[in-house]
């Protein structure tokens, strides 16, 4: 039975899920591609390297965006969104102008900055909120180790060092659970190709629960996140999403939601582990290898991945140049060969690697590289993923404008059209990516 003071939002409601805490169900029946609900950001801040091909404000990208005439560093589209943008801009603008080449805080301690600055403007609840508040968020506090707690402590140091102008600070303790809050509820803003645009701050979308089976899928149209529905969901259901990269067998997923949000997932892909054996492919040899060989291998594997996992993107880390590049893709290549003796080119830390060359491929312009690698990775993928996976969607959105680049026009209209069917139910129809993926197919 509904309380009737639970929170609604059209056809949803808020409500407590047994075992997991405040939960999101449906009221209705959803269809598969149906919007279930649309969040703009709380607050929201743009990657310091898309600045210059994305607005600040509005995160729309566009060629001709004009410069903040303060910082020259922050680009809008014109001046209705850089007057929106202003309130939080400003929180930057004279520490960018005063520090320089030196002004570099997190993605982390730049949301929490904005968080204190909106809690301060307006108190009261927002657009944003409807179905759960922002000083509502767990923040798992009594369960974090020294590790993360001298992370926050770091954080907090530089937020002190970069926002002392326009904020006004509560205690240590109250920021240590506002970042806690930020760590365990912050959203990732991506592209089509799931590059990284920013960091934002949904609350009604955080009130989803995780599941490995999820029934809806997150997506953005510049600052507003959009929820829609992946399979049929019917009313009394949760609603469930996930907050982690689906690809990777059940020991392995429950690892990062352990380390990132402090719980294990007991949904069916859990319990039943039905998908691992063939996440994990073993080579088949007329001599096959030992378990104690395949063992070792996995354990290799994981510590490939989470030294790359530690790694920032290759535009932040690499400096831009191409030796190092050359270096990253050559210790992906020795770990392919390694693993290829034992695991099958489907097996998810092959793939794993693979999709780390490929991005390295594609950022030094190796066209042949890149697509050779995305023909390997597409496959398995669509078998790996879940139905409408946006990393399925953006492997043959790359590889259909990688065809296109080497005059393949065939295989990139096919490719960009798998892309297409796919997006059309994650990210509506309606979608600028989509349009913008169409008019590519005119075009050529």
């Amino acid at each position: 039975m509904r309380s009737e003071a639970a929170p609604q939002l059209g056809g949803l409601e808020r409500f407590a899920s047994a075992g997991k805490g405040r939960g999101l169900r449906a009221r209705r029946r959803f269809a598969v591609g149906e919007l279930l609900l649309s969040c703009p950001a709380y607050v929201a801040v743009l990657a310091v390297s898309e600045r210059g091909s994305h607005c600040d404000g509005c995160f729309a990208r566009k060629e001709g965006l004009s410069k903040c005439g303060r910082c020259k560093q922050a680009f809008y589209c014109n001046v209705e969104c850089q007057k929106e943008d202003w309130p939080m801009h400003k929180l930057e603008c004279a520490s960018m102008c005063t520090f320089g080449q030196n002004w570099h805080p997190s993605e982390t301690v730049r949301l929490t900055a904005r968080i204190l600055a909106k809690q301060k403007t307006h108190p009261e609840r927002t657009q944003s909120e409807k179905l759960l508040a922002v000083k509502e968020f767990e923040s798992h506090l009594d369960k974090l180790d020294n590790e993360k707690r001298e992370l926050i402590q770091n954080d907090i140091a530089a937020l002190h060092h970069f926002y002392s102008k326009h904020l006004d600070y509560p205690d240590n303790a109250a920021l240590v659970v506002l970042f806690a809050q930020v760590n365990c509820n912050g959203f990732t803003i991506e592209d089509e190709e799931l590059s990284h645009l920013g960091s934002a701050i949904f609350p009604d979308v955080a009130l989803m629960n995780h599941s490995c089976c999820p029934n809806v899928i997150v997506t953005y149209k510049g600052t507003l996140a959009e929820v829609r529905a992946v399979r049929e969901i019917e009313p009394g259901e949760e609603i469930f999403s996930s907050y982690i990269d689906l690809l990777y067998p059940t020991e392995d997923r429950n690892d990062r939601l352990r380390d990132s949000y402090f719980f294990s997932c007991d949904c069916r892909e859990c319990t039943t582990k039905e998908k691992d054996k063939e996440k994990l492919e073993i080579c088949k040899l007329n001599d096959p290898p030992s378990a104690e060989t395949v063992k070792g291998m996995i354990k290799y594997a994981r510590n490939v991945i989470e030294e790359f996992r530690r790694a920032k993107h290759y535009k932040y880390i690499l400096c831009l140049t191409l030796t190092p590049l050359v270096e990253l893709l050559e210790i992906c290549e020795l770990s392919l060969d390694k693993m290829g003796a034992v695991f099958e080119d489907s097996n998810v830390y092959m793939l794993h690697m693979m999709y780390q060359a490929m991005g390295v491929c594609l950022y030094v312009q190796d066209w042949e590289g890149a697509l050779c690698y995305g023909q390997k990775i597409i496959r398995p993928y669509s078998k790996h993923y879940p139905s409408y996976s946006l990393n399925v969607a953006s492997m043959w959105l790359k590889l259909g404008r990688l065809y296109m680049a080497l005059k393949n026009r065939t295989a990139g209209v096919k490719a960009l059209k798998r892309a297409i069917a796919i997006m059309e139910v994650a990210h509506g129809k309606d979608h600028p990516y989509i349009s913008e993926i169409k008019k590519e197919l005119e075009d050529h």
